[in-house]
C-alpha cells in the first residue's frame, strides 16, 4: 500500500516525461502496472477472478 506522499509525488507533473510514476488505482502499487486497466497484476488478478473486470475470464487448461 502506498503511503499518501507517494501518492502525492506520483500525481505532480514530472520534468520530463520518462519519469512518470504510474499507480495502481486500487492499492498503490507501481510495479507490475497494466496500463490497459489501471491496475497492478495482483488487483488485476483478485478483480479477474471475481469476474468483476468485463471482457476477462480465467482460462483453464
Amino acid at each position: 500500500m502506498a503511503t499518501t506522499a507517494q501518492f502525492v509525488k506520483s500525481n505532480k507533473k514530472p520534468k520530463y516525461s520518462t519519469r512518470i510514476v504510474r499507480r495502481c488505482w486500487r492499492c498503490g502499487r507501481s510495479r507490475g502496472y497494466m496500463r490497459d486497466f489501471n491496475l497492478c497484476r495482483i488487483c488485476f488478478r483478485e478483480l479477474a477472478d471475481n469476474g468483476q473486470v468485463p471482457g476477462i475470464k480465467k482460462s483453464s487448461w
